[in-house]
């Protein structure tokens, strides 16, 4: 499993991201990165992923209030009797999709 990790370390590296920036920020990363005690790439890179996951969960998740917890689930446990609205919707999707 370690050989499996160390190459997929390896792939992650062979990529790079080139960023433009003044001498001020320049430095306030510096001076960010030596408190953490990390180099400039490491602490750009933790914060950017950091950053990204937040974005991509607010973006992919859904959270959802206790109440509105129980009707999602009640529907899924006890779904009502399909319809005919339901039925030609599903119908539709299915040539859409080749299903």
């Amino acid at each position: 499993m370690q050989e499996h990790q160390m190459a997929q370390t390896a792939e992650r590296k062979r990529d790079r991201v080139h960023l433009r920036l003044d001498a001020r920020t320049k430095r306030k990363l510096e001076q960010a990165a030596a408190y953490e005690g990390t180099s400039v790439t490491g602490f750009v890179l933790a914060n950017a992923v950091a950053a990204a996951e937040r974005v991509i969960d607010a973006h992919e998740k859904v959270t959802l209030s206790a109440t509105d917890w129980e009707a999602f689930y009640d529907a899924l446990i006890n779904p009502p009797e399909s319809n005919e609205r339901l039925k030609e919707a599903a119908r539709r999707y299915r040539e859409r999709v080749g299903g």
